[in-house]
């Protein structure tokens, strides 16, 4: 290839084009999780790409300035900004567009999502994004119905080897403020839990380091971590985390009796603007596929998160899968046939193809040897007399 053409080919780092084989593999999988989301009473709702900066950046949007493009808009003279992370604009719509609609407010939606940086896990800066939004209802079970509903969508494109792991991203921080540790010994202590480091948390935590450590080493499979959870001494505050989960688990486990989870109650990572219950799922095959949990949906800054109406936004809980990982774990569905119609072949005749589920690509003009110009358009098969044949 020459030099200007390889040039014209190269793309910034963490972007990609997508060829045909696996734009299709992404759109049958993104139509059949939406199918799978609209079965249960979930409504797509589609948000611009770019918005005015303060729209896109606060209440939960505020976790993703970092990774977030910025632009000016040369119609208005204000500060846009580029999605990098569309549960932002589902809040936004259900605060505004949608605010006198019945709760609670099921909302779902797929598209792409561009971000400054990628991370070691996923080095693509633009992705699409799928996922749910449920909002409006503060019940255990809104917590369980999504985690049950990624399941299920899941597994019903063909994902294999599922797992859960849940986790409270609050607990933490409720454990040490009612333990009376301050906000400076608060982010050394979550610090030291992001690496799992039992000598720093010995060293900084003080009188929650105990239980902080009791907690790290009972995270895991999640009888077991439930178990030893139940019978740790905890303060108020997180009294009514360890409830929530242990309320929700209850539900997966009655549904999904199978289902593997597991519970880390110390992990935060990742979950900078949830205030509840939080999960991220995985497969076996393929790693993270998302992530999931409580936050407020239209706050401004973090919730109390103690479950009451306080003017900072409704309580709401979704998911959001990655189609670049999901897509790893995913069999390619059977591509329909491709037969070669040679030109002068009547519309009808072509039409009456496809309806037989045939992908009929039309020759533009006359042709020597028809079954070789279909090998060579990646047809297998070729019209000839009104008969499809196979290509050698």
């Amino acid at each position: 290839m020459p030099a200007d053409a390889l040039s014209s080919a190269l793309l910034p780092a963490g972007l990609h084009d997508v060829l045909p084989s696996e734009a299709a593999h992404e759109a049958a999988a993104v139509e059949r999780l939406l199918a799978e989301f609209a079965a249960q009473g979930y409504r797509r709702v589609d948000p611009p790409l770019v918005e005015f900066e303060e729209n896109l950046l606060s209440g939960p949007g505020a976790a993703m300035s970092k990774q977030t493009f910025r632009l000016m808009d040369p119609h208005s003279q204000r500060m846009m900004a580029v999605r990098a992370d569309i549960t932002p604009q589902i809040a936004r719509i259900a605060t505004t567009r949608l605010k006198n609609e019945a709760r609670p407010l099921r909302l779902c939606y797929a598209g792409q999502v561009l971000r400054v940086k990628g991370s070691q896990l996923r080095p693509e800066r633009q992705f699409t994004q799928v996922g749910v939004e449920l909002i409006g209802a503060l019940e255990a079970e809104a917590d369980a119905e999504v985690v049950l509903l990624a399941v299920q969508a899941l597994t019903a494109i063909g994902v294999p080897h599922l797992s859960v792991d849940l986790c409270v991203p609050t607990m933490v921080s409720r454990i040490c403020a009612g333990l009376g540790l301050g906000e400076e010994e608060i982010r050394e202590l979550r610090a030291a839990l992001d690496r799992k480091d039992a000598a720093a948390v010995a060293a900084v935590g003080g009188p929650a380091a105990a239980l902080l450590e009791s907690l790290m080493t009972a995270s895991g499979p999640a009888d077991r971590a439930m178990q030893a959870l139940a019978a740790l001494p905890l303060p108020e505050g997180a009294e009514k985390d360890r409830r929530r989960l242990t309320e929700t688990l209850a539900l997966l486990r009655a549904a999904m009796p199978g289902l593997t989870v597991t519970v880390d109650l110390v992990e935060h990572r990742g979950f900078e603007y949830q205030t509840g219950l939080s999960f991220t799922l995985f497969s076996r095959a393929a790693g993270e596929l998302g992530q999931g949990g409580r936050y407020r949906a239209g706050a401004q800054g973090e919730a109390r998160g103690d479950g009451k109406g306080d003017g900072r936004g409704e309580p709401a809980t979704g998911f959001t899968l990655y189609m670049d990982t999901l897509l790893r774990a995913v069999p390619a569905a059977k591509a329909p046939g491709r037969v070669y119609v040679p030109h002068g072949t009547s519309w009808e005749s072509a039409r009456k193809l496809r309806a037989e589920g045939w992908v009929t690509v039309a020759g533009l003009a006359p042709v020597a040897d028809a079954a070789a110009e279909a090998g060579r358009l990646h047809c297998g098969h070729w019209l000839a007399d009104g008969d499809v044949r196979t290509v050698g």
